[in-house]
């Protein structure tokens, strides 16, 4: 479905007037620093990592919310970062993306309504009374039902779990093939977070769909992901099948994310495996492999060099010197 390349997005910096009078060097953000993988049709592939690893970036640039400094995003056999346009418009119905935040995702002003059917108006698809029958449908397909009690009420009037199923009802109502879903399960209640999750995979089932899942909680990853790419620090670290990598995780950063999973048990002791520390600055990542300063498995070829991500396993790609021999 979709293959990136060698992805790179910097942001630059934006300097105090007496660091840029006297400092002419540039600093850049390397939100997403030479990236590549693959998502099949019909895959949920997860992304998973701290706050500040560069995932929400990756899934903007993978719809072209965001243009990419270099690399290439082939979508359906053609490298999307080329198109403009008109061309871009119309490939925006097969791309879809949902927010983190459902309530900073719709206009106040906005009916529920309108904020749906407004995706249809801005690609010229149906007349109004065609734009209203699929508003009503999407609404009744994403559980809010009768959709006609919902159509006219506007954001505040609703719930959390309420408010992120509109965002889905809006990013689905274009018959997308590609969905990227940021942390949708994030701002919503533990009691509803499995309605979400079971409503994506119903969604994926009847409409066909292919998702990039971002997500912090691994937990819930889990419970929905084909596969699961690591990342840090703008690089892939590790990418695997699910199951692979929540029972034979490699490398020492996926098994520090796979030990604060918390465990309902009291007695349970910190796993010494869990990183300590803040996520270094994107601005100057350390040299060599980025995780090295937090690394309790770290050794003296780490601060030197930068891993190669290599397959190690089938379908079990890690980039860690403790496998690159």
């Amino acid at each position: 479905m979709i293959e990136v390349k060698n992805l790179v997005k910097y942001f630059p910096v934006q300097k105090g007037f007496m660091d840029a009078l006297f400092t002419r060097e540039k600093d850049f953000v390397k939100a997403v620093d030479d990236v590549s993988f693959k998502i099949e049709k019909g895959e949920i592939f997860g992304l998973a990592g701290e706050s500040g690893s560069g995932k929400t970036t990756v899934g903007r640039l993978c719809v072209r919310l965001t243009p990419a400094t270099s690399g290439e995003i082939i979508f359906e056999g053609q490298d999307i970062t080329k198109i403009k346009g008109k061309q871009l418009r119309l490939l925006k119905r097969r791309l879809q993306i949902t927010f983190q935040d459902p309530t900073s995702s719709l206009n106040p002003r906005m009916t529920i309504g309108n904020a749906i059917a407004d995706a249809l108006r801005l690609q010229n698809i149906g007349t109004r009374t065609e734009q209203r029958k699929q508003t009503e449908d999407a609404l009744e397909r994403v559980g809010l039902s009768p959709a006609s009690a919902f159509y006219d009420r506007y954001p505040h009037q609703l719930s959390g779990g309420q408010r992120q199923r509109v965002i889905f009802a809006r990013a689905f109502i274009l018959r997308p093939a590609f969905v990227v879903t940021d942390e949708p399960v994030a701002m919503v209640d533990v009691s509803i977070r499995a309605q979400i999750l079971n409503l994506m995979r119903d969604l994926q089932k009847e409409l066909d769909l292919t998702y990039l899942y971002i997500t912090h909680d691994l937990a819930t990853a889990r419970h929905i992901c084909d596969r699961i790419g690591i990342m840090y620090l703008g690089k892939f670290f590790e990418i695997a099948d699910s199951r692979a990598i929540y029972e034979n995780a490699l490398h020492p950063y996926t098994v520090g994310l796979m030990s604060a999973i918390p465990v309902p048990d009291p007695k349970a002791e910190k796993s010494e495996a869990i990183p300590t520390g803040e996520i270094p600055s994107p601005i100057n990542p350390p040299p060599g492999c980025r995780f090295h300063p937090r690394c309790p498995r770290a050794f003296e070829r780490c601060p030197k060099e930068e891993p190669e991500l290599l397959l190690v396993e089938k379908n079990h790609w890690v980039a860690c010197h403790l496998y690159s021999d």
